[in-house]
């Protein structure tokens, strides 16, 4: 640890500068990036408005708290790393309040979302973002913005679907699939070597669109010529807006769009799941506009059409989720390879990292898929969940003042982090100039050449006495490979979804003399491997790359291992024609080339046209991805205005300071509201009940004033009578509840802290905790205060999580509009305004209403509400803990002091604490 007192490069005192402009420092492995972040996190600390230090892991976070915290201690500034607390306790909270902080992008993202859920002022951690500095922070801003951060739990029903039940019918429809391609495979090779490439031409595309992934096609399609003829034949079938495609799909029972990920069922594919015993509509969603059209012009009552119409809409519902269950199923079975997207462990389907090979522990897929592979895996099917809270990391970390990040490998998503975050790129040049030996990529043909290439490789570079370090992309290969050396007697490690400590020391120990370690592209970041003087002689470290990644940055970062502070090294990629980058983006003149050149087997190409050429269909693949993030960006900023006004109206009533002025504006809104709704009609006798069912109040204006006043009149009337009515049921209940407050904090004030006062209006019972003390000084006064707060953030916290969940179903429905031409996403930005709005009416209208309605309730009452403590999940659990208030889990928390229940006893022929004017035995007491 000594090297890190040494005195700072000149590139270091640079790349420092740079993070204090609030830009981006690209520089190279082993540069010191860590030790550069020292100087602009001291200079911005010094304001004592925090620093944040975020890294990729939780090992990194607290590895570099620790390294650099004497340094920093040592001018007087306090550290702290919140990875090393649990969520929501107190000393999370201080590392909060530390000059510097470290931690994970994940826990400071998730700690912005348990802040906005939290119940009491006591709970919430964070202070305002000042300036963040973010390690690797392509990584963090480019690769793990892909999918936002999502705190949910157990959703009604959750446990209920129909993988299970419909599991068979994909099975056998998959397997009629593959069977028949098999067969047009086989008819496709025989008609193109009889010299007939029309009709072999379009068998290799059918079989092509049936299934792309079949390992015969892919081997086939490397043969000379067989790509070309391909892409000829879709070139034709493509034309006019694939007007003759039909022709192709019509005898497979599913189409495969692999590019898009996409799956669409054919008629044969519809008749093939439809047993004798089930309806021939069974999976055939209805044209619902059509038919409530026919419906609206029928002589039919209004009732009978109202009745059809609701049987029509259930029908819908039920067929629409049946299509989606079996489409998701198809999707499981055709494009998600175990050991390639994900892998079963302990009996549960787990994400791989596409980028990083890495295990997503706690990561699911979305919209019912990750529930489709448990049922392909035949392991338990989890219920599904509901989100209570979403933020993309976009979104959370442009919150901050000043932000800046720190990376070897950032100037090819220049454009991307400008667009996005307003952050310029400076590429810092390296201490001492590259050594490394950069080689043109070798491709062949199939992947079998390929990696018997790179074993050769291996053997021969391990007789030098070379560090080899192997990039793999996926669980299978690297295991693949593992297995091939074990047989050839060549001891290595292997890396993939380990933990990060252990994956740290391996890497670690990557540079010793004919060390093999087989690695995921990106493993072991923020872990320098340092040669020996002999393993210099000897020619450095080898990067083997066995694939090219779909980003041109994921294959520099591999680069980078070696090379580091001027060492000597050199790096070598192999590429076949069978690579999934080179199947879906590759050129058509790399196929050309190989065929014209007529290589043997096992024989290979090395030339910069074909290194070009792969870089260019990695553009293509960035350019796709950049727009992927791009649009997920656009549909969250519609969501980020609504979240900042939810958000802001939360806080507002956990704080308490200005909750009284809120609760009287939601008063006037709601009496606005059902003024201009039913004025307008001069709906009279429908006001005086809309005043009842909602504000429990009479009229104050007789018919005749209603229809001659203007709404700001009546509004007025109506506000003036429901406040009044308010405040006087207010003071009611802070008498009825005086007593037993007086007595409990007489006799038992030692033991409890906070005292329960059950609140109901009928139909649902909130539990108000408040101040035992300070209800007790204000004579009951501050109940009210209290019963205010702790019913705004249960109503706003409710329908904020229905509305997310319509908030998802919109941004599916809106998808189909492309293909009438249109903009989903100004479609979405019109309908979530509407859904936003009538938010905010239901939440006025909802605390309103429970406010002017509820009152305490009878004994017998409270005891039958019993409410379970729900545990919340976070989406990207790391091993400071993945639950929010956690009551099963005690090391989470210093246990609170319990509080006592207050319970006021009505007479059944007292007036209810309504409000109603009605006894008790008449209205709450029935």
């Amino acid at each position: 640890m000594g090297c890190c007192w040494n005195r700072n490069y000149d590139v270091q005192l640079i790349g420092g500068v740079v993070l204090h402009q609030g830009k981006i420092a690209e520089m190279q492995t082993g540069e010191g990036k860590t030790l550069s972040a020292t100087l602009p996190i001291y200079l911005n600390a010094l304001t004592g408005l925090g620093v944040h230090l975020v890294t990729v892991n939780n090992y990194l976070a607290k590895r570099d708290a620790q390294w650099m915290g004497p340094l920093f201690q040592f001018h007087g500034m306090s550290i702290d790393c919140i990875d090393n607390h649990q969520p929501n306790s107190d000393e999370r909270r201080k590392a909060y309040l530390a000059d510097i902080t470290y931690g994970t992008n994940n826990e400071f993202g998730f700690d912005y979302l348990r802040d906005n859920m939290a119940k009491r002022p006591n709970d919430l951690v964070q202070r305002k973002l000042h300036y963040a500095i973010v390690d690797e922070v392509d990584s963090v801003l480019i690769d793990d913005a892909r999918t936002p951060l999502i705190i949910s739990g157990p959703t009604p029903q959750g446990d209920k679907h129909e993988y299970n039940e419909f599991k068979h019918k994909v099975d056998q429809l998959v397997a009629a699939q593959r069977k028949y391609v098999t067969t047009v495979l086989s008819d496709a090779k025989k008609l193109i070597t009889e010299g007939n490439n029309k009709d072999g031409g379009f068998n290799l595309l059918r079989a092509f669109r049936g299934l792309p992934r079949n390992k015969a096609l892919i081997k086939y399609l490397s043969e000379e010529g067989v790509k070309i003829q391909l892409q000829k034949t879709e070139n034709y079938y493509m034309q006019d807006q694939n007007k003759e495609m039909h022709l192709v799909d019509e005898e497979l029972y599913f189409v495969i769009d692999e590019k898009s990920n996409s799956i669409e069922l054919t008629e044969k594919g519809l008749e093939l799941m439809t047993t004798s015993t089930e309806n021939k509509d069974f999976f055939i969603l209805p044209d619902v506009g059509a038919e409530i059209a026919i419906l609206e012009k029928s002589s039919e009552s209004e009732k009978e059409k109202a009745d059809k119409k609701e049987v029509l809409l259930r029908d819908f519902g039920i067929k629409s989720e049946r299509i989606h269950t079996i489409n998701q199923l198809l999707k499981a079975y055709t494009l998600f390879e175990k050991d390639v997207e994900y892998v079963v462990m302990d009996n549960n389907v787990k994400i791989v990292d596409e980028q990083t090979g890495r295990i997503m522990d706690g990561r699911r897929y979305s919209d019912g898929l990750h529930q489709a592979i448990e049922a392909k895996e035949n392991v338990k099917i989890e219920a599904a969940t509901q989100t209570y809270a979403t933020v993309t990391l976009q979104n959370y970390f442009r919150m901050y003042n000043k932000i800046a990040g720190m990376t070897g490998t950032a100037e090819t998503e220049a454009g991307e982090f400008w667009e996005i975050y307003k952050l310029d790129v400076v590429a810092i040049p390296p201490n001492r100039p590259i050594q490394r030996d950069d080689k043109e990529d070798l491709v062949f043909k199939t992947n079998r050449e390929k990696y018997n290439a790179v074993i050769e490789d291996i053997v021969k570079l391990t007789e030098q006495g070379r560090p080899i370090l192997v990039g793999t992309t996926s669980v299978e290969i690297s295991e693949l490979l593992s297995t091939i050396l074990r047989k050839r007697g060549i001891k290595h490690n292997v890396l993939n979804a380990k933990m990060h400590q252990k994956e740290a020391d391996i890497v670690a120990e990557a540079g010793k003399a004919a060390a093999v370690t087989i690695a995921t592209n990106m493993a072991g970041r923020g872990t320098d491997i340092k040669l020996s003087e002999e393993v210099k002689k000897a020619g450095g470290l080898a990067i083997v790359g066995t694939e090219r990644h779909d980003s041109r940055r994921v294959d520099r970062q591999l680069r980078g291992r070696s090379g580091r502070q001027g060492d000597p090294g050199s790096t070598q990629f192999y590429v076949s024609l069978e690579d999934k980058l080179m199947r879906l983006f590759g050129s058509e003149r790399i196929a050309k080339l190989m065929d014209r050149m007529g290589l043997e087997e096992g024989e290979v190409i090395q030339h910069s046209m074909v290194s070009n050429s792969i870089e260019r269909a990695q553009k293509k693949v960035e350019e796709n991805n950049f727009g992927v993030r791009k649009r997920l960006l656009e549909y969250d900023d519609v969501m980020n205005q609504q979240r900042e006004v939810i958000y802001k109206k939360r806080r507002h009533a956990l704080h308490g300071d200005r909750l009284s002025l809120d609760v009287a504006n939601m008063i006037y809104d709601t009496c606005e509201n059902i003024v201009e709704e039913l004025h307008a009609n001069k709906d009279y006798d429908s006001f005086k009940i809309e005043l009842i069912r909602l504000l429990a109040t009479q009229s104050p204006v007789g018919e005749q004033e209603f229809k001659d006043s203007s709404v700001d009149a009546l509004t007025e009337r109506v506000y003036e009578n429901c406040y009044q009515s308010y405040q006087t049921k207010s003071t009611a209940i802070a008498q009825q509840a005086y007593p037993v407050i007086k007595d409990v904090f007489e006799n038992q004030s030692a033991t409890y802290e906070n005292i329960v006062i059950p609140f109901t209006d009928g139909l649902k019972t909130l539990q108000v905790v408040t101040n035992l003390k300070e209800a007790h000084e204000s004579e009951g006064k501050n109940i009210a205060e209290s019963i205010e707060k702790s019913v705004t953030l249960a109503i706003i916290d409710d329908i904020w999580k229905e509305h997310l969940r319509e908030m998802d179903d919109l941004k599916q429905a809106v998808q189909t509009a492309s293909y009438e031409q249109k903009d989903p996403l100004l479609i979405y930005k019109f309908e979530s305004f509407n859904l936003f709005k009538t938010l905010i009416n239901n939440v006025n209208k909802d605390i309103v209403s429970f406010l002017i309605k509820a009152g305490l309730p009878t004994q017998s009452s409270v005891q039958e509400d019993r409410r379970q403590a729900t545990t919340h999940q976070t989406s990207r659990p790391e091993d400071a803990g993945n639950t929010l208030q956690n009551p099963n889990n005690p090391g989470q928390q210093k246990p609170k002091v319990q509080p006592v229940r207050a319970e006021q006893k009505v007479e059944r022929n007292a007036p209810c604490p309504c409000g109603s004017g009605k006894k008790f035995k008449k209205c709450h007491g029935k």
